[in-house]
Protein backbone atom coordinates (compact mmCIF):
# COMPACT_ATOMS: atom_id res chain seq x y z
CA UNK A 1 0.00 0.00 0.00
CA UNK A 2 1.33 3.78 -1.15
CA UNK A 3 2.30 5.42 2.15
CA UNK A 4 0.41 9.38 1.62
CA UNK A 5 2.90 11.82 1.30
CA UNK A 6 2.89 14.84 3.77
CA UNK A 7 2.31 18.67 3.45
CA UNK A 8 3.74 20.91 5.59
CA UNK A 9 1.73 24.55 5.27
CA UNK A 10 3.06 28.01 6.67
CA UNK A 11 0.29 30.46 6.93
CA UNK A 12 0.98 33.82 7.48
CA UNK A 13 -1.43 36.97 7.31
CA UNK A 14 -4.73 37.57 7.09
CA UNK A 15 -8.11 35.18 8.05
CA UNK A 16 -8.32 34.96 3.74
CA UNK A 17 -5.09 33.22 3.71
CA UNK A 18 -6.19 30.41 6.35
CA UNK A 19 -9.06 29.93 4.14
CA UNK A 20 -6.95 29.79 1.53
CA UNK A 21 -4.55 27.50 3.01
CA UNK A 22 -7.14 24.85 3.92
CA UNK A 23 -8.00 24.63 0.45
CA UNK A 24 -4.60 23.98 -1.10
CA UNK A 25 -4.50 21.22 1.73
CA UNK A 26 -7.96 19.69 0.31
CA UNK A 27 -6.74 20.08 -3.75
CA UNK A 28 -3.83 18.21 -2.76
CA UNK A 29 -5.42 15.59 -0.75
CA UNK A 30 -6.12 14.57 -4.51
CA UNK A 31 -2.97 13.76 -5.06
CA UNK A 32 -2.34 11.46 -2.15
CA UNK A 33 -0.95 14.47 0.35
CA UNK A 34 -2.04 14.51 4.19
CA UNK A 35 -1.34 17.62 6.72
CA UNK A 36 1.57 17.44 8.97
CA UNK A 37 2.33 20.17 11.59
CA UNK A 38 6.61 19.39 10.81
CA UNK A 39 8.37 20.76 8.59
CA UNK A 40 11.22 18.39 8.79
CA UNK A 41 8.39 15.40 8.19
CA UNK A 42 7.21 16.91 5.08
CA UNK A 43 7.60 15.78 1.19
CA UNK A 44 6.60 18.93 0.29
CA UNK A 45 6.85 22.23 2.72
CA UNK A 46 4.26 25.21 0.84
CA UNK A 47 4.71 29.06 2.57
CA UNK A 48 1.58 30.82 2.02
CA UNK A 49 2.52 34.22 2.22
CA UNK A 50 0.85 37.77 2.83
CA UNK A 51 2.49 41.09 1.24
CA UNK A 52 0.77 43.62 3.90
CA UNK A 53 3.33 43.19 6.89
CA UNK A 54 6.50 45.23 6.86
CA UNK A 55 9.15 43.59 5.01
CA UNK A 56 7.23 40.99 4.42
CA UNK A 57 8.92 39.67 0.75
CA UNK A 58 12.55 39.63 2.64
CA UNK A 59 10.81 37.69 5.84
CA UNK A 60 9.52 34.77 2.95
CA UNK A 61 13.45 35.09 1.66
CA UNK A 62 14.94 34.59 5.65
CA UNK A 63 12.28 31.52 5.87
CA UNK A 64 13.03 30.06 2.49
CA UNK A 65 16.78 30.57 3.56
CA UNK A 66 15.81 28.70 6.85
CA UNK A 67 14.50 25.64 4.80
CA UNK A 68 17.23 25.29 2.43
CA UNK A 69 19.33 23.10 4.61
CA UNK A 70 16.06 20.73 4.75
CA UNK A 71 16.26 20.43 0.42
CA UNK A 72 20.07 19.70 0.62
CA UNK A 73 19.48 16.93 3.26
CA UNK A 74 16.51 15.40 1.38
CA UNK A 75 16.69 16.30 -2.62
CA UNK A 76 13.46 15.10 -3.12
CA UNK A 77 11.64 17.55 -0.91
CA UNK A 78 9.55 19.98 -2.53
CA UNK A 79 9.39 24.08 -1.38
CA UNK A 80 7.04 26.18 -2.73
CA UNK A 81 5.45 29.83 -2.13
CA UNK A 82 2.12 30.47 -2.14
CA UNK A 83 0.26 33.74 -1.83
CA UNK A 84 0.58 37.26 -1.89
CA UNK A 85 4.32 37.69 -2.27
CA UNK A 86 4.33 35.13 -4.69
CA UNK A 87 1.98 36.99 -7.46
CA UNK A 88 4.48 40.15 -6.12
CA UNK A 89 7.64 38.64 -6.64
CA UNK A 90 7.18 35.71 -9.52
CA UNK A 91 10.21 34.33 -10.88
CA UNK A 92 12.14 36.53 -8.87
CA UNK A 93 11.45 34.05 -5.97
CA UNK A 94 13.27 31.41 -7.49
CA UNK A 95 15.71 33.16 -8.98
CA UNK A 96 16.95 34.11 -5.90
CA UNK A 97 16.13 31.17 -3.95
CA UNK A 98 17.13 28.08 -5.91
CA UNK A 99 15.67 25.65 -3.60
CA UNK A 100 11.64 26.84 -4.10
CA UNK A 101 10.01 24.58 -6.59
CA UNK A 102 6.79 26.33 -6.90
CA UNK A 103 5.62 29.80 -6.93
CA UNK A 104 1.79 30.00 -7.60
CA UNK A 105 -0.25 33.55 -6.52
CA UNK A 106 -3.56 33.54 -4.79
CA UNK A 107 -5.94 33.33 -8.02
CA UNK A 108 -4.02 30.12 -9.51
CA UNK A 109 -3.91 27.83 -6.36
CA UNK A 110 -6.70 25.36 -7.95
CA UNK A 111 -4.06 24.57 -10.33
CA UNK A 112 -1.30 23.05 -7.74
CA UNK A 113 -2.85 19.40 -8.54
CA UNK A 114 -1.05 20.00 -12.09
CA UNK A 115 1.91 22.09 -10.90
CA UNK A 116 2.84 19.71 -8.11
CA UNK A 117 2.62 16.87 -10.95
CA UNK A 118 5.10 19.33 -13.08
CA UNK A 119 7.73 19.78 -10.15
CA UNK A 120 7.51 15.60 -9.53
CA UNK A 121 8.84 15.37 -13.20
CA UNK A 122 11.96 17.46 -12.21
CA UNK A 123 10.53 20.84 -13.61
CA UNK A 124 10.05 23.90 -12.03
CA UNK A 125 6.31 25.44 -11.87
CA UNK A 126 5.50 28.85 -11.85
CA UNK A 127 1.72 30.49 -12.05
CA UNK A 128 1.02 33.82 -11.29
CA UNK A 129 -1.80 34.43 -13.39
CA UNK A 130 -5.17 36.00 -12.69
CA UNK A 131 -7.14 33.67 -14.68
CA UNK A 132 -10.45 34.15 -16.10
CA UNK A 133 -12.08 31.03 -15.04
CA UNK A 134 -12.90 30.70 -11.45
CA UNK A 135 -10.77 28.85 -8.93
CA UNK A 136 -13.69 27.65 -6.95
CA UNK A 137 -15.41 25.81 -9.30
CA UNK A 138 -12.58 24.41 -10.26
CA UNK A 139 -11.62 22.80 -6.41
CA UNK A 140 -12.50 19.88 -5.44
CA UNK A 141 -15.13 19.68 -2.55
CA UNK A 142 -14.15 19.59 0.52
CA UNK A 143 -13.68 16.22 2.19
CA UNK A 144 -16.53 14.89 4.96
CA UNK A 145 -14.37 15.71 7.53
CA UNK A 146 -15.24 16.89 11.42
CA UNK A 147 -14.37 20.54 11.64
CA UNK A 148 -14.36 23.17 14.36
CA UNK A 149 -17.63 25.11 15.42
CA UNK A 150 -16.11 28.26 13.75
CA UNK A 151 -14.84 28.57 9.93
CA UNK A 152 -13.80 31.17 7.43
CA UNK A 153 -15.75 31.22 4.07
CA UNK A 154 -14.49 33.61 1.40
CA UNK A 155 -17.20 35.38 -0.86
CA UNK A 156 -15.22 38.31 -2.04
CA UNK A 157 -11.43 39.04 -3.75
CA UNK A 158 -9.46 41.31 -4.50
CA UNK A 159 -10.24 45.19 -4.54
CA UNK A 160 -10.84 48.41 -6.73
CA UNK A 161 -10.25 51.17 -4.52
CA UNK A 162 -6.48 51.46 -4.66
CA UNK A 163 -5.99 53.40 -1.54
CA UNK A 164 -2.29 54.96 -1.75
CA UNK A 165 -0.78 52.26 0.64
CA UNK A 166 -1.91 49.50 -0.72
CA UNK A 167 -0.54 46.06 -2.60
CA UNK A 168 -3.52 44.24 -2.45
CA UNK A 169 -5.26 45.55 -5.84
CA UNK A 170 -2.00 44.22 -7.84
CA UNK A 171 -1.32 41.06 -5.62
CA UNK A 172 -5.41 39.81 -5.45
CA UNK A 173 -6.42 41.49 -8.48
CA UNK A 174 -9.70 43.39 -9.59
CA UNK A 175 -12.98 42.78 -7.13
CA UNK A 176 -14.59 39.68 -7.76
CA UNK A 177 -17.18 37.89 -6.09
CA UNK A 178 -18.47 34.29 -6.05
CA UNK A 179 -21.94 33.52 -6.66
CA UNK A 180 -24.59 33.27 -3.70
CA UNK A 181 -25.75 29.86 -4.39
CA UNK A 182 -22.04 28.42 -4.25
CA UNK A 183 -21.70 30.38 -1.34
CA UNK A 184 -24.64 28.90 0.09
CA UNK A 185 -23.39 25.35 -0.99
CA UNK A 186 -20.60 25.70 1.02
CA UNK A 187 -21.75 26.61 3.86
CA UNK A 188 -24.32 23.91 4.21
CA UNK A 189 -21.72 21.60 3.68
CA UNK A 190 -19.82 23.21 6.72
CA UNK A 191 -22.93 22.93 8.55
CA UNK A 192 -22.66 19.28 7.89
CA UNK A 193 -19.75 19.37 9.36
CA UNK A 194 -20.18 20.72 12.44
CA UNK A 195 -19.60 24.45 11.95
CA UNK A 196 -21.95 26.59 13.80
CA UNK A 197 -20.85 30.46 13.03
CA UNK A 198 -19.14 31.58 9.47
CA UNK A 199 -17.06 34.79 9.05
CA UNK A 200 -17.27 36.09 5.74
CA UNK A 201 -14.37 36.91 3.96
CA UNK A 202 -13.52 39.41 1.67
CA UNK A 203 -10.53 41.66 0.85
CA UNK A 204 -13.90 44.56 0.44
CA UNK A 205 -17.04 42.19 1.50
CA UNK A 206 -19.02 44.82 2.29
CA UNK A 207 -19.23 45.47 -2.07
CA UNK A 208 -19.68 41.59 -2.36
CA UNK A 209 -22.32 41.52 -5.58
CA UNK A 210 -22.73 37.91 -6.07
CA UNK A 211 -26.12 37.85 -7.44
CA UNK A 212 -27.10 40.00 -4.04
CA UNK A 213 -25.87 42.66 -1.94
CA UNK A 214 -23.69 41.27 1.28
CA UNK A 215 -26.92 41.94 3.35
CA UNK A 216 -28.95 39.78 0.83
CA UNK A 217 -26.20 37.06 1.23
CA UNK A 218 -26.47 37.76 5.19
CA UNK A 219 -30.45 36.67 5.34
CA UNK A 220 -29.90 34.46 3.26
CA UNK A 221 -27.30 32.29 4.90
CA UNK A 222 -29.44 32.56 8.41
CA UNK A 223 -31.91 30.57 6.89
CA UNK A 224 -29.46 27.79 6.83
CA UNK A 225 -30.58 25.32 9.27
CA UNK A 226 -27.89 24.88 11.77
CA UNK A 227 -26.06 28.26 11.43
CA UNK A 228 -26.06 29.98 14.60
CA UNK A 229 -23.38 32.85 13.77
CA UNK A 230 -22.49 35.25 10.81
CA UNK A 231 -19.81 37.71 10.89
CA UNK A 232 -18.06 39.32 8.17
CA UNK A 233 -14.83 41.20 7.38
CA UNK A 234 -13.02 43.36 5.77
CA UNK A 235 -15.30 46.42 4.93
CA UNK A 236 -14.99 49.70 3.36
CA UNK A 237 -16.22 52.86 4.89
CA UNK A 238 -18.22 53.63 1.72
CA UNK A 239 -19.53 50.19 0.89
CA UNK A 240 -21.94 49.95 3.98
CA UNK A 241 -25.09 50.17 2.37
CA UNK A 242 -28.46 51.13 4.14
CA UNK A 243 -29.71 47.20 3.62
CA UNK A 244 -26.24 46.01 6.21
CA UNK A 245 -26.53 48.84 8.41
CA UNK A 246 -30.18 47.54 8.68
CA UNK A 247 -28.93 43.59 8.57
CA UNK A 248 -27.19 44.46 11.94
CA UNK A 249 -30.46 45.29 13.46
CA UNK A 250 -32.58 42.76 11.91
CA UNK A 251 -31.02 39.51 11.36
CA UNK A 252 -29.95 37.78 15.04
CA UNK A 253 -27.59 35.43 13.78
CA UNK A 254 -25.31 38.52 12.31
CA UNK A 255 -23.25 38.85 15.38
CA UNK A 256 -22.74 42.31 17.18
CA UNK A 257 -19.20 42.87 16.06
CA UNK A 258 -18.16 45.27 13.02
CA UNK A 259 -14.80 45.79 11.75
CA UNK A 260 -14.56 48.92 9.72
CA UNK A 261 -10.97 50.35 8.95
CA UNK A 262 -10.72 54.49 9.33
CA UNK A 263 -6.86 54.05 9.01
CA UNK A 264 -6.78 58.32 10.15
CA UNK A 265 -8.33 60.57 11.84
CA UNK A 266 -7.18 63.42 9.84
CA UNK A 267 -8.84 64.30 6.30
CA UNK A 268 -5.73 65.29 4.33
CA UNK A 269 -4.28 62.41 5.04
CA UNK A 270 -7.37 60.32 4.41
CA UNK A 271 -7.36 62.26 0.96
CA UNK A 272 -3.52 61.27 0.23
CA UNK A 273 -4.13 57.86 1.35
CA UNK A 274 -7.31 57.60 -1.60
CA UNK A 275 -9.31 56.48 1.13
CA UNK A 276 -12.65 58.37 -0.18
CA UNK A 277 -14.08 59.36 3.09
CA UNK A 278 -13.99 61.91 5.67
CA UNK A 279 -13.52 61.53 9.45
CA UNK A 280 -17.14 63.34 9.66
CA UNK A 281 -18.86 60.86 7.01
CA UNK A 282 -17.08 57.77 8.76
CA UNK A 283 -17.91 58.97 12.57
CA UNK A 284 -22.15 59.71 11.02
CA UNK A 285 -21.66 55.88 9.43
CA UNK A 286 -20.80 54.70 12.91
CA UNK A 287 -23.42 56.82 14.36
CA UNK A 288 -26.24 55.01 12.28
CA UNK A 289 -24.55 51.70 12.79
CA UNK A 290 -25.12 51.97 16.61
CA UNK A 291 -28.80 53.36 15.85
CA UNK A 292 -29.28 49.82 14.25
CA UNK A 293 -27.39 47.86 16.85
CA UNK A 294 -26.70 49.77 20.05
CA UNK A 295 -24.77 46.93 21.91
CA UNK A 296 -22.04 46.59 18.91
CA UNK A 297 -18.49 46.41 19.47
CA UNK A 298 -16.55 48.13 16.90
CA UNK A 299 -12.88 47.02 15.48
CA UNK A 300 -10.47 49.39 13.11
CA UNK A 301 -7.32 49.63 11.53
CA UNK A 302 -4.64 52.85 11.56
CA UNK A 303 -1.55 54.14 10.27
CA UNK A 304 0.53 56.23 11.79
CA UNK A 305 3.47 57.68 10.35
CA UNK A 306 2.07 58.02 6.89
CA UNK A 307 4.07 60.17 4.65
CA UNK A 308 2.92 63.99 5.22
CA UNK A 309 1.20 63.10 8.74
CA UNK A 310 1.53 66.28 10.87
CA UNK A 311 1.62 66.54 14.35
CA UNK A 312 -2.50 67.77 13.78
CA UNK A 313 -3.21 65.35 11.62
CA UNK A 314 -2.00 62.30 14.05
CA UNK A 315 -3.62 64.38 16.76
CA UNK A 316 -6.39 64.16 14.74
CA UNK A 317 -6.69 60.53 14.73
CA UNK A 318 -6.33 60.30 18.50
CA UNK A 319 -9.90 62.40 18.98
CA UNK A 320 -11.64 60.22 16.55
CA UNK A 321 -10.52 57.41 18.77
CA UNK A 322 -11.46 58.90 21.49
CA UNK A 323 -14.82 59.44 19.74
CA UNK A 324 -15.35 55.86 18.95
CA UNK A 325 -14.10 53.72 21.68
CA UNK A 326 -12.99 50.97 19.44
CA UNK A 327 -13.35 47.17 21.27
CA UNK A 328 -10.54 46.20 19.19
CA UNK A 329 -8.24 47.97 16.59
CA UNK A 330 -5.33 47.17 14.73
CA UNK A 331 -2.71 49.69 14.84
CA UNK A 332 0.76 49.96 12.51
CA UNK A 333 3.37 52.20 11.64
CA UNK A 334 3.36 53.04 7.56
CA UNK A 335 5.74 51.09 5.98
CA UNK A 336 6.55 51.25 2.12
CA UNK A 337 5.25 49.03 -0.30
CA UNK A 338 6.91 48.99 -3.20
CA UNK A 339 4.67 49.76 -6.62
CA UNK A 340 2.28 51.76 -4.32
CA UNK A 341 1.38 55.64 -5.40
CA UNK A 342 2.69 56.03 -1.46
CA UNK A 343 6.15 54.32 -2.02
CA UNK A 344 7.85 57.53 -3.46
CA UNK A 345 6.54 59.70 -0.93
CA UNK A 346 9.51 60.77 2.12
CA UNK A 347 8.71 58.92 5.03
CA UNK A 348 8.10 60.87 8.60
CA UNK A 349 11.04 60.59 10.83
CA UNK A 350 10.86 57.29 12.66
CA UNK A 351 11.34 57.93 15.84
CA UNK A 352 8.13 60.36 15.83
CA UNK A 353 6.16 57.14 14.05
CA UNK A 354 7.68 54.84 16.73
CA UNK A 355 6.20 57.64 19.48
CA UNK A 356 2.95 58.02 17.73
CA UNK A 357 2.13 54.36 17.51
CA UNK A 358 3.09 53.61 20.84
CA UNK A 359 0.64 56.94 22.22
CA UNK A 360 -2.10 55.28 19.54
CA UNK A 361 -1.93 51.61 20.83
CA UNK A 362 -2.07 53.18 24.53
CA UNK A 363 -4.84 55.12 24.07
CA UNK A 364 -6.57 51.80 21.98
CA UNK A 365 -5.53 49.43 24.98
CA UNK A 366 -7.31 51.93 27.74
CA UNK A 367 -10.51 51.53 25.68
CA UNK A 368 -10.33 47.97 24.80
CA UNK A 369 -9.88 47.43 28.99
CA UNK A 370 -12.83 49.76 29.80
CA UNK A 371 -14.98 47.73 27.32
CA UNK A 372 -14.03 44.63 28.62
CA UNK A 373 -14.65 45.70 32.35
CA UNK A 374 -17.78 46.74 31.48
CA UNK A 375 -18.78 43.11 30.39
CA UNK A 376 -18.27 41.88 33.99
CA UNK A 377 -22.03 41.13 35.59
CA UNK A 378 -23.59 40.95 31.99
CA UNK A 379 -25.04 37.58 30.41
CA UNK A 380 -23.95 36.50 26.96
CA UNK A 381 -23.95 33.79 24.83
CA UNK A 382 -20.60 31.53 24.06
CA UNK A 383 -19.72 29.18 21.16
CA UNK A 384 -17.69 26.74 22.95
CA UNK A 385 -14.46 26.07 20.85
CA UNK A 386 -12.23 23.80 22.82
CA UNK A 387 -11.09 22.72 26.78
CA UNK A 388 -9.50 25.52 28.74
CA UNK A 389 -6.05 24.85 30.30
CA UNK A 390 -7.69 23.95 33.64
CA UNK A 391 -9.74 21.10 34.48
CA UNK A 392 -13.37 21.99 33.82
CA UNK A 393 -12.89 25.12 31.89
CA UNK A 394 -13.85 25.49 28.17
CA UNK A 395 -13.02 28.29 25.63
CA UNK A 396 -14.81 30.15 22.93
CA UNK A 397 -15.71 33.25 21.95
CA UNK A 398 -18.93 35.70 22.99
CA UNK A 399 -21.17 36.85 20.51
CA UNK A 400 -18.95 40.13 20.85
CA UNK A 401 -16.28 38.43 19.69
CA UNK A 402 -14.59 38.49 23.25
CA UNK A 403 -12.56 35.35 24.15
CA UNK A 404 -14.32 33.86 27.38
CA UNK A 405 -13.35 30.89 29.84
CA UNK A 406 -16.33 28.94 31.47
CA UNK A 407 -15.80 27.61 34.62
CA UNK A 408 -16.68 24.52 35.57
CA UNK A 409 -18.63 24.00 32.14
CA UNK A 410 -19.76 20.55 31.02
CA UNK A 411 -20.71 21.53 27.68
CA UNK A 412 -19.70 20.05 24.55
CA UNK A 413 -17.19 21.56 21.85
CA UNK A 414 -20.01 23.33 19.34
CA UNK A 415 -22.18 23.97 22.13
CA UNK A 416 -23.47 27.26 22.57
CA UNK A 417 -23.82 28.37 26.28
CA UNK A 418 -25.63 31.24 28.11
CA UNK A 419 -23.09 32.65 30.50
CA UNK A 420 -22.28 35.36 33.19
CA UNK A 421 -19.42 37.40 32.62
CA UNK A 422 -17.31 37.37 36.41
CA UNK A 423 -14.08 38.53 35.51
CA UNK A 424 -12.19 41.00 32.97
CA UNK A 425 -8.62 39.52 32.18
CA UNK A 426 -6.41 40.94 30.09
CA UNK A 427 -7.38 39.46 27.01
CA UNK A 428 -9.99 37.06 27.74
CA UNK A 429 -13.03 37.18 29.97
CA UNK A 430 -14.02 34.79 32.93
CA UNK A 431 -17.74 33.54 33.01
CA UNK A 432 -19.80 30.86 34.64
CA UNK A 433 -22.90 29.08 33.49
CA UNK A 434 -26.09 30.37 33.80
Amino acid sequence: MTQPKKLFIKTYGCQMNVYDSERMAESLGGQGYVTTDRADDADMILLNTCHIREKAAEKVYSELGRLKPLKDARPDLKIGVAGCVAQAEGEEIMRRQPAVDLVVGPQSYHRLPEMEAKVQSGQSALDTDFPAEDKFDHLKGRPKMKRAPAAFLTVQEGCDKFCAFCVVPYTRGAEVSRPAEKVLEEARDLVERGVREVTLLGQNVNAYHGGMTLAGLIRALAKVDGLERIRYTTSHPNDMGDDLIAAHGEVPELMPYLHLPVQSGSDHILKRMNRSHTAESYLKLLERIREARPDIVLSGDFIVGFPEESDADFEATMELVRQVRYGYAYSFKYSTRPGTPAAERPLVDAAVADDRLQRLQGLITQHQREIQQSMVGREVSVLVEKKGRLPGQMLGKSEYLHAVHIENCTAQIGDIQHVRVTEAKTNSLAAVLV
